[in-house]
């Protein structure tokens, strides 16, 4: 007893001596945040204009909540799969306290029941080229899920129409229905089996209402993507539906709201009633919104069974019907029996699927017809009704096609899902970086400030240098760094980046790649000479692609366009052209355009600060006079070596076969003549265009007789 007494009195001194709290924000464990970020845009066959764009939104938002980013655009099946490895590595430092996320923007396709990521590089043009070309998200996920890390988000933003497949064996549009494995979340921008519309805007509507509900902050995982799905489904007026399905143990939320901060729901009771309340009991609008929050094959039944005759219920129905058939197929594809496969024949037989039954019965050595009598699968699911098929027997299926004049959604209710702030209803385009490392940076967004109720959890891990995780509130610094094209290095020290940079990091594979070409030592990617900020023009900063400042379609093929080829601008000179320099041809940056410099090599430019030099101005041009071999009054001109430059010179003109007066419709076009800038000489009308290389040599015609000294003519 006489022990117990002492050292309860020596417990209490040391309390009275040392006090201390317990923070229950700090008692959390901490929480590592890592996230892998792809935009793909640049393809061959057909570029998605938002692709990257979205990414850098996408990774810019999820740096403002603590996570550590890598991420690149454009990148070929060694970059993507590298990338991954790098991505890979972070998450096993510490699985058990690690949230991960993955976010791919571009062309993703299904087949035979899997999805794949399309890398930049790949070349398909048959069903069979899927699986060799392009990754296969399924092997991706399963690895990430072997780390045993605390959550993991999977955000495939890919559902578009494909452009490669034309002819042969067709394959389903969109995404495959998938399970996610356990403590995973796994989304898409939209529903299995039907495709999102082309993006006109400088962000797509996915990747903008994904940023806008991480910055709500206060809301857990599943609230985020349920109110995706109707912020989405309300600004494209219901052509696009997302979907998302999660088996999540753990809460998580990517920010806090202070206890000050404005609800951002209505009350219980009303929230309650969208997530819970039978559908019969709420009018036809507010049970719209419930089944589309709710998401489910038995919630869109209901609604049918609840508003049979609503205008509503014809969209409801194409809805249920894209669901239908993409459980049907899941079930089919998990069975993986001629039996099932048969059985999906029987239902769908002009389906989305069928082809993939098909491939599927060939590979068992089956017949591909169902014979007359077979074991029936059991899908938990009813049939098709008849007027179901007129949705999903078609190549493409979007729920904003015209054909089936649906009723334009209702928004939802206030109380539920308000307007989104007048700070993110149009943003501003991003800030593109040109030049060798360009080609795999994410374009800048302009950075938004949060509201000063909205702040990270205390208990997640700050990121070095993540300028952004330390900036969100500092509307001065997003002034002068965030959103600066070029910060100097020491406003970059002064909000925090030391050792960091504005933008997510490059995979360390790619870094190492975009260094070497920018020192001349490896080839760009093929992906450089389909890039709409190819060599040769400077691209403004803050342009969309699409955008004004891209003043040609892309071209089809792995290499630069020709000056005066079809679909690009005339060389300087040429016939009918102004020989003046446009503000794109003289590289002066506008308002929050990066400068860029020429390569050597005649590689894609770099931007400026990369220990070259910039194209002289115009005016330091007629300073400097006419370059050597350009050319006098008495010295004929001499074929100019073709230069990298953003602005090509014309090639010169062949020399004249006979002497003065040459005849009025000569075929060969009369030499060069020393003409001022501003009034070139133009071509013969129908006259061949020039080899851009000077012809093998020939007989060199006599001499033109030569004038005396300070005079032109004689």
């Amino acid at each position: 007893m006489r022990r117990a007494k002492i050292a309860f009195f020596f417990l209490s001194l040391c309390w009275l001596i040392f006090p201390f709290t317990v923070d229950p924000a700090s008692a959390q464990q901490q929480e590592k945040r890592v996230a892998l970020v792809v935009g793909n845009g640049n393809y061959e066959k057909t570029a998605l204009a938002t692709a990257a764009n979205d990414a850098g939104l996408i990774a810019q938002t999820l740096q403002a909540a603590g996570f550590d980013v890598i991420g690149a655009r454009d990148l070929d099946a060694d970059g993507l799969r590298n990338s991954f490895r790098d991505f890979f590595a972070k998450v096993q430092e510490q699985p058990a306290n690690t949230v991960a996320m993955v976010y791919l923007a571009g062309y993703g396709v299904q087949l035979a029941g899997e999805n794949y990521f399309i890398p930049v590089d790949a070349k398909i043009s048959r069903d069979t080229d899927i699986p060799i070309e392009g990754l296969r998200i399924s092997d991706y996920t399963r690895q990430l899920a072997s780390f045993g890390v605390k959550a993991s988000i999977v955000v495939l933003d890919s559902a578009g129409p494909q452009p490669f497949i034309e002819g042969g064996n067709p394959i389903a549009g969109g995404l495959a229905l998938v399970e996610p494995s356990p403590n995973m979340l796994i989304a898409f921008n939209a529903a299995p089996g039907t495709v999102a519309p082309p993006e006109t805007g400088n962000y797509g509507v996915y990747a903008q209402a994904l940023a806008e509900m991480i910055r709500t902050g206060g809301l857990q995982l599943s609230d985020v993507f349920d109110k995706v799905r109707l912020r989405v489904s309300e600004a494209s007026k219901g052509a696009q539906v997302p979907w998302d399905d999660q088996k999540l143990s753990a809460p998580f939320s990517f920010f806090d709201r202070a206890p000050d901060a404005p609800p951002v729901q209505g009350s219980p009771d009303q929230v309650a009633a969208i997530r819970d309340k039978p559908l019969r009991d709420l009018g036809a609008q507010d049970a719209f919104t419930a089944a589309l929050t709710r998401d489910s094959f038995m919630a869109y039944n209901d609604f049918l069974a609840a508003y049979p005759s609503d205008p509503l219920a014809k969209r409801v129905r194409a809805i249920l019907a894209a669901r239908r058939e993409a459980i049907t197929w899941r079930r089919t594809y998990l069975a993986d029996t001629p039996d099932a496969y048969w059985s999906y024949l029987r239902r769908y037989p002009d389906g989305p699927h069928a082809w993939d039954a098909r491939r599927r019965l060939s590979y068992l050595s089956a017949a591909l017809d169902p014979p007359s009598s077979f074991a029936m699968m059991d899908y938990d699911v009813p049939p098709p009704p008849q007027d179901e098929f007129a949705y999903v027997d078609r190549p493409v299926f979007y729920f904003g096609d015209p054909d089936f004049g649906f009723a334009p959604p209702p928004p939802p209710p206030a109380y539920f899902l308000g307007p989104p702030p007048d700070d993110f209803v149009v943003l501003a385009p991003p800030i593109v970086a040109i030049g060798a490392v360009g080609l795999f940076l994410l374009p800048r967004p302009a950075f938004v400030p949060f509201p000063a109720y909205v702040r990270p959890p205390l208990h997640v891990v700050a990121p070095p240098g993540n300028i952004i995780f330390n900036n969100i509130h500092n509307t001065t610094v997003i002034n002068t760094v965030i959103n600066n094209p070029s910060p100097s290095p020491a406003a970059i020290n002064a909000a925090g980046g030391r050792g960091g940079t504005l933008g997510p990091a490059l995979p360390n594979s790619t870094a190492q790649r975009a260094t070497l070409i920018q020192q001349g030592k490896l080839a760009a990617p093929p992906s450089a000479a389909i890039n709409p900020r190819a060599p040769g023009v400077v691209t403004p900063a803050n342009v969309s692609p699409g955008g004004p400042a891209f003043r040609q379609e892309l071209p089809k093929g792995n290499a630069l366009p020709v000056p005066g080829a079809k679909g690009v601008p005339p060389p300087p000179g040429a016939a009918g052209t102004p020989n003046r320099l446009t503000p794109l041809e003289t590289n002066r940056p506008g308002p929050g355009q990066e400068r860029l410099a020429p390569n050597a090599t005649g590689r894609p430019p770099v931007a400026q600060g990369q220990g070259q030099t910039t194209t002289p101005t115009v005016q330091e041009r007629e300073r400097r006079g006419p370059p050597p071999g350009a050319g006098s009054a008495t010295t004929p001109p001499k074929p100019p070596p073709p230069q990298p430059e953003l602005r090509r010179a014309p090639p010169p003109p062949p020399p004249r076969a006979a002497p003065p007066p040459p005849p009025p419709r000569a075929a060969t076009p009369p030499p060069p003549r020393p003409q001022p800038a501003a009034r070139p000489a133009p071509p013969p009308p129908r006259a061949a265009p020039p080899p851009p290389r000077p012809p093998p040599p020939r007989p060199a015609p006599p001499p033109p007789k030569r004038c005396p000294p300070n005079q032109p003519k004689c």
